[in-house]
């Protein structure tokens, strides 16, 4: 496949050239296997199947001005599927093997970066599959551990532009004592029928409330929450949240900044008085929020009153793209490029 309009690129599937795997029988994992499949096979007992015994990842690589493609921040994700797979009984990935697929992929692949300049990128997952046969709920003796690339576009398709969310309180994304803090699929196909009915009525995602007492901001749909105001940035802490890169990034460039930082709970009642608020991810990059709308309550909490995002979202943002594609310096250690 040639692409050749690299600037509407959407947020979805392109076939590209090649994938890898890897397969863990007797206790320990073979070697990397490469594969032009877009297809798995598996037995039909497999606990990924009937258990959900399964965890992804999701990355981005960058081609800079110089040609180069950069990796972002590649050992937060190896460390995240390893605390994935400790929180649900899968096998662990090494962190040796985890740079070898991701990195093998890339190389493979490199045709499908996107150049620089377009705002795309090559989005790479990583996967993670209980693949012995079981009946009985428990864990799988046999794994799979496999890496595919597609480029991408934005995620929203406004890109850097505000978006209306809708609070959800008929639905909870994740438990309190549950897996919301790993990286499972469950999560998130928990997600789908309320995200569903929010763009149906026109709202971009969702913002759903604490599972227990619906008096909390939990997550902003497929990411994070943040809210900024008195020079300080803001964001949830709950172990029903993904601990998610893009926000681990923000908070240290919010401090190298000169900025306060809390990670706190933040009561439903503290929405009003954020001077911007969003939502982050690998996919979102930074999503600004012009509108929270709450249905139930029938009132909403408006942001961006000049429909554009507001000054430290847009330097944040900026900020982080340049330092993406090479365009900034890399004082924070974030990015590694591909020799």
């Amino acid at each position: 496949m040639n692409i050749t309009d690299w600037k509407n690129l959407p947020f979805g599937y392109i076939n590209t050239d090649y994938n890898v795997r890897c397969y863990y029988k007797d206790g320990k994992w073979g070697e990397l296997e490469i594969s032009s499949s877009e297809y798995i096979v598996m037995h039909m007992a497999a606990t990924c199947l009937h258990y959900g015994q399964e965890a992804f990842e999701g990355m981005k690589a960058f081609r800079g001005k110089d040609g180069k493609i950069r990796v972002f921040r590649w050992k937060n994700n190896a460390k995240r599927m390893y605390d994935t797979a400790k929180g649900i009984k899968l096998a662990v990935v090494p962190e040796e093997l985890f740079k070898k697929a991701i990195f093998t992929t890339i190389r493979l692949n490199e045709r499908f970066v996107p150049p620089y300049g377009h705002g795309a990128s090559l989005y790479i997952r990583p996967l993670l599959l209980g693949t012995g046969a079981e009946v009985g709920v428990k864990p799988s003796k046999e794994y799979m551990f496999m890496v595919f690339v597609t480029p991408v576009g934005p995620y929203f398709k406004s890109g850097f532009s505000p978006v209306d969310i809708m609070i959800c309180r008929d639905f909870d994304r994740a438990a309190p004592l549950g897996t919301g803090c790993f990286k499972v699929g469950g999560n998130y196909a928990a997600s789908l029928t309320s995200l569903e009915l929010a763009h149906e009525k026109g709202f971009a995602t969702t913002l759903y409330l604490d599972a227990k007492e619906k008096k909390y901001v939990d997550e902003a749909g497929p990411a994070n929450f943040f809210g900024i105001k008195n020079n300080t940035y803001v964001t949830p802490e709950s172990r029903s949240i993904l601990p998610s890169i893009t926000n681990m990034s923000l908070i240290d460039m919010c401090k190298d900044l000169g900025m306060k930082v809390e990670r706190r709970p933040i009561p439903i009642e503290e929405l009003p008085t954020f001077e911007e608020v969003g939502a982050c991810g690998t996919a979102a990059v930074i999503t600004p929020i012009r509108k929270i709308v709450d249905p139930v309550q029938n009132i909403f909490y408006d942001y961006c009153k000049d429909g554009k995002p507001g000054p430290v979202s847009t330097k944040l943002y900026n900020w982080l793209t340049s330092i993406q594609t090479g365009d900034a310096e890399d004082k924070f250690g974030w990015i590694e490029i591909l020799d």
